[in-house]
């Protein structure tokens, strides 16, 4: 079991937070396309959000701009209490791989390396010793059921595999908040809900803060609070955790 070293100052600070956030897009033609318009969200400490919507709703835009994968056109947002507002790339990197953790539809592992050195790869960016990252990463491994996987590479895994393993990577480095983008959209029924069984036992052992954005109902309907993004804004009116 990895210890996570949490303060009563860190329990205090939300891992996320957004105000008034708006994302407007240029198009080829000059026109402008305002897919966020006034986005205000709160993420409390070990607790699970769905986000859902239609597609083209801007789900993706806004867990990019939640991960300072993207800036908004205007609004704040903090991570781990950290403001986003006028950083640097170099800071938003630095600040995004220390609080951030990311599950994508599609796991985005790294093809020429092992399991294990995937997994490894967020601690080392940030500087970490590498036996040190080795031994978080072979535990993590086994946390998500993939000892006998360690020196495989992702080609060698099957998708429900590869997805364990981006989400050992994502918890790494002890995120402030693990963001997930349609994390079972390429899997079959059975895989899928092998991954959510996870997410939500991790969830449970290690108080993660999770953000999800999913078209699936039942996902959808495991988390805390299930909002609606539409017309460029949340509503918190589909609670029960049904998708529109």
């Amino acid at each position: 079991m990895i210890e996570h070293g949490v303060s009563e100052a860190d329990v205090a600070v939300p891992p996320l937070e957004a105000r008034e956030v708006r994302r407007t897009f240029t198009m080829g033609d000059g026109s402008e396309l305002e897919v966020l318009r006034g986005v205000d969200f709160t993420l409390q400490r070990g607790e699970a959000v769905a986000i859902v919507g239609t597609s083209g709703s801007g789900k993706s835009t806004l867990l990019h701009l939640f991960g300072a994968l993207d800036r908004p056109t205007s609004g704040e947002i903090r991570l781990g209490g950290e403001n986003l507002a006028g950083r640097k790339s170099q800071e938003l990197a630095r600040i995004r791989n220390r609080y951030v953790g990311f599950v994508f539809q599609f796991h985005h592992l790294l093809r020429e390396f092992t399991s294990l050195e995937n997994v490894m790869l967020p601690g080392l960016i940030e500087g970490r010793p590498r036996q040190v990252m080795e031994a978080r990463a072979r535990e993590l491994l086994g946390e998500v059921g993939l000892s006998a996987r360690l020196q495989h590479r992702p080609w060698q895994l099957s998708g429900g595999e590869q997805q364990r393993v981006a989400v050992a990577r994502a918890l790494v480095n002890d995120p402030a908040v693990v963001l997930a983008d349609e994390p079972s959209g390429n899997l079959d029924d059975r895989t899928s809900e092998a991954l959510h069984d996870l997410l939500f036992r991790l969830r449970g052992e290690w108080n993660l803060s999770l953000v999800l954005v999913t078209h699936n109902r039942e996902l959808a309907a495991r988390a805390d609070r299930a909002l609606l993004l539409s017309e460029g804004r949340l509503d918190s009116t589909h609670a029960s955790g049904e998708t529109p």
